[in-house]
């Protein structure tokens, strides 16, 4: 276990100009998650998180204080980060060195996300929105059923919250659909910022998607674009 925290960090990315866009930031990676996506591909710290070693914070915070100046800021991943007890203190001391802290979270723990946004400990957090929001579509991409309730009320904080925020969707060949994406676009309406990340079949934790032929990039960025024009006439 790591000093201070109820925490394991597993991953520890010194800088990266693609985890928080417009921001150079370090990222590090925490073990667990309460969902099984097919498609993940972190899948190692979700199903074997014991094969990784634990890094020690206090070494990974002396190494950040390196950065100041340069670093923008912290991204705290995984796995899924709000299942870690330790995580407000880890992410309070990360502003305690100076850096702001951008969450990625599968949305599935509210009370959580709504502590650390109310004790202003968070300055951005990503948010996978995995499926149209219905019990079976969602159950089927989280490879976990009972979770929608918990993600719609995730999404809701962070609509009332005025915190800037981001929603992330992999589009999955044989997961989702064209009408899917385009439901998706309809329900979550007006939101400022959903990004479709396009699925890239190396190391999927579902073995047979590994397979998988990825959806032709042309198509992508002709649905990107349709889910994006329903947005805007929604917003």
């Amino acid at each position: 276990m790591t000093s201070q925290f109820d925490i394991d960090i597993k991953g520890f990315l010194e800088s990266s100009f693609l985890d928080w866009p417009g921001q150079i930031a370090t990222v590090i990676f925490l073990a667990g998650c309460n969902f099984r996506c097919p498609f993940c591909h972190n899948h190692g710290l979700v199903l074997n998180p014991n094969e990784y070693p634990v890094l020690n914070w206090d070494d990974i915070k002396a190494r950040l204080k390196k950065f100041t100046g340069w670093i923008d800021g912290v991204v705290v991943s995984g796995g899924e980060p709000t299942i870690s007890k330790g995580l407000p203190d880890l992410i309070r001391d990360i502003k305690n060195c100076g850096f702001k802290v951008k969450l990625d979270t599968n949305g599935s723990r509210p009370s959580v996300l709504a502590d650390l946004m109310e004790n202003g400990l968070l300055d951005h957090v990503a948010m996978d929105i995995k499926a149209p929001l219905n019990e079976v579509a969602y159950a089927r991409a989280a490879g976990q059923p009972g979770f929608l309730d918990k993600v719609k009320e995730s999404l809701a904080l962070l609509q009332s919250s005025g915190l800037p925020f981001t929603l992330r969707t992999t589009v999955v060949p044989g997961i989702h659909t064209e009408k899917d994406i385009l439901l998706m676009a309809r329900q979550l309406g007006g939101v400022p910022n959903w990004q479709l990340q396009y699925f890239n079949p190396e190391n999927a934790l579902d073995c047979s998607l590994r397979k998988l032929e990825p959806m032709n990039r042309d198509l992508f960025n002709l649905l990107d674009e349709k889910a994006h024009q329903i947005m805007e006439q929604s917003a």
